[in-house]
């Protein structure tokens, strides 16, 4: 059974910066699909950025200021995020999927955390 527990949001002046993390347990294969996703109120969910084997994607919207990481070792998936802007605020879902990144975000990962919230001021 997949588990994922994210932790490290919280609330964050503009121009600061939070560490999420996602505790993983459960996946058969290291390679697996990871990503971070985000959902602000009234709006739809959307991938923040994503990593399996082969590459490492990121939103637009983030590029350059977040960092996604994964450590295997202690099967902890990361979110740095700096430079927080007021419009980063949403809560924030871990997600994984034994499919490649590249085939998982045309459908929807299989498996998802519970969410951390994020809350940038200005």
């Amino acid at each position: 059974q997949v588990q994922l527990v994210e932790s490290g949001g919280g609330s964050v002046q503009a121009g600061g910066s939070l560490r999420l993390s996602c505790a993983y347990a459960g996946l058969t294969y290291l390679d697996y699909c990871m990503g971070w996703f985000r959902q602000a109120p009234g709006k739809e969910r959307e991938g923040v950025a994503s990593k399996d084997i082969s590459s490492t994607t990121y939103a637009d919207s983030v590029k350059g200021r977040f960092t996604i990481s994964k450590d295997n070792a202690i099967n902890t998936l990361y979110l740095q995020m700096n430079s927080l802007k007021p419009e980063d605020t949403a809560m924030y879902y871990c997600a994984s999927d034994p499919r490649p990144c590249s085939m998982a975000a045309r459908t929807r990962y299989g498996y998802w955390g519970q969410g951390t919230q994020v809350t940038v001021s200005s």
